[in-house]
């Protein structure tokens, strides 16, 4: 259930000039500071562990996935031009499934690669710091994909509710208030990068892995189809 032209569009629409400029310098901004990091205090698992998961992990793949996820989508619905889309014979759930596949692609380029390369210049991969917060960031990056995609078909101020989750709930009360912990995409994919380093203590999550991968699923399953219903809804609306 995959559409190149819808594809394309929303491709072209994500990568514009405005979103191209802050897709590229969270990245950057990554590796610049691990590269200062590296000079200053050489290859350490800890801080690398530190950096990657302070500020790759639970700031800079939230925030893509805000940028990805609303701007799939949400740019549309604002302008109406999601009207034209919806009079072509393409089925909705499709339309859904293919701006969601295009904001996953997207988020993963752009937060998983540079949290790869920022880990291996920090430590090169000891204790499997790089590869762990990597694979975390590829799995967080389709549950935000999903989360997003979602505020993005129901309202107008998507982009500031993602950017308020992002930052307040998933950099601030994800990390230092336990109750929401469980709560947290940043959590649970953590409990996935706990797995990759053989749960050495390195990188800790306080929910365990088989609750952490119903969750991440589950998130991302009811979000898509709940993302469906809303554009059916908008459907109707137009038509009538």
């Amino acid at each position: 259930m995959y559409d190149p032209t819808v594809a394309r569009l929303t491709y072209r629409a994500l990568l514009g000039r405005r979103r191209a400029l802050i897709l590229f310098a969270l990245p950057a901004l990554l590796i610049l500071i691990s590269v200062a990091v590296r000079m200053l205090s050489g290859a350490d698992d800890q801080t690398a562990a530190n950096v990657l998961g302070g500020f790759a992990l639970a700031t800079m793949v939230p925030l893509i996935g805000v940028i990805a996820g609303t701007g799939a989508i949400g740019p549309e619905i604002d302008d109406g031009s999601i009207v034209y889309l919806l009079s072509k014979p393409v089925k909705r759930p499709t339309i859904i499934l293919t701006k969601l596949t295009v904001a996953i692609a997207v988020t993963m380029v752009f937060s998983a690669l540079p949290t790869a390369i920022a880990g291996f210049v920090l430590n090169g991969n000891g204790q499997q710091v790089a590869v762990a917060y990597t694979v975390a960031a590829l799995v967080a990056s389709i549950a935000y994909s999903a989360l997003f995609l979602l505020l993005g078909t129901v309202s107008r101020h998507a982009v500031v509710i993602g950017l308020v989750y992002a930052l307040v709930w998933e950099a601030l009360f994800g990390s230092l208030v336990a109750g929401a912990r469980t709560l947290s995409v940043q959590q649970w994919s953590l409990a996935v990068a706990e797995k990759v380093t053989g749960g050495d203590g390195l990188i800790t999550s306080d929910v365990g892995l088989p609750l952490a991968v119903v969750l991440l699923a589950g998130v991302t399953g009811v979000a898509t189809w709940y993302a469906g219903q809303k554009l059916r809804t908008l459907t109707l609306a137009g038509e009538e």
